[in-house]
């Protein structure tokens, strides 16, 4: 469902500064079988035996925020595998090449919640973060996003798919050949 490239529209509130910046990002997302070399390596620096892998994704992002320096841009790029709990696909380990808050590897928790959001929650050496992913459509998510410790932040994004082929079908559309006749009142009534 995240594979692809996305434009993401950024408010992060720096809740002890109290101010609010804006930004944009354009980030890319593929998938990684559980076979990839690079699944194979996450889990060797993690100390996981790579069987217990589902797969995992390959991110990078760039783009600015509004308190960016000129020229600076906000890029990067990490893989994550997922190893889910023995008995429920649906929640696991997310095993990080680069963490969110942190650059450091580090495993987090992954799990689907009953909206079939997806929530990410880590706890680095300084901080904690907690994201989940709402997919409105195969073209549009939401992303919220809070991080606790040195960094006391909140971000809400919109994020709309750019790779996306148009539908080739027509779209259908509904016509009203006739109004109703029956009278209402202003008032609902």
């Amino acid at each position: 469902m995240s594979e692809g490239r996305w434009i993401s529209q950024r408010t992060t509130h720096h809740l002890a500064m109290r101010r609010t910046e804006l930004g944009q990002l354009e980030i890319t997302a593929s998938v990684l079988e559980a076979t990839a070399p690079k699944v194979l390596e996450i889990c060797a620096m993690h100390d996981i035996d790579p069987d217990r892998a589902i797969g995992g994704a390959a991110v990078s992002w760039q783009g600015s925020m509004a308190w960016d320096e000129a020229g600076q841009q906000q890029t990067g790029a990490t893989v994550l595998v997922l190893v889910p709990d023995s008995d429920n696909d649906d929640a696991g380990q997310l095993l990080r090449e680069q963490g969110y808050a942190e650059t450091a590897p580090v495993v987090g928790h992954y799990a689907v919640d009953r909206q079939d959001g997806l929530l990410l929650t880590t706890d680095y050496s300084t901080m904690s973060s907690v994201e989940r992913f709402q997919f409105l459509s195969p073209s549009t998510r939401i992303r919220t996003s809070t991080v606790i410790g040195l960094s006391n932040t909140a971000s809400f994004c919109l994020e709309n798919r750019v790779d996306l082929e148009p539908p080739t079908a027509p779209i259908p559309t509904a016509t009203i050949d006739t109004l109703p006749t029956a009278q209402y009142s202003v008032w609902g009534w």
